[in-house]
């Protein structure tokens, strides 16, 4: 019966720490991705040429980040 209720809380904690672990790794990913990799991708494709595929997209960005606010 302990070995029961022990297995039960284990995962009740471990079940919290994974949804913890989950939703910091989602913040880090968002940071990493708005602040490293998106102008390192626009630099790329100007530097490659690709300024047709560049203006847009970043003007597609500026017009979400402009209407979506928290």
């Amino acid at each position: 019966m302990l070995e029961l209720l022990f297995a039960i809380c284990m995962l009740w904690v471990f079940g919290k720490m994974l949804v913890w672990g989950i939703k910091a790794a989602w913040g880090i990913t968002k940071i990493l991705f708005t602040i490293i990799f998106l102008p390192a991708i626009l630099v790329g494709l100007v530097l490659g040429g690709l300024l047709y595929i560049a203006f847009p997209v970043l003007i597609i960005i500026g017009v979400v980040s402009a209407l979506v606010k928290k």
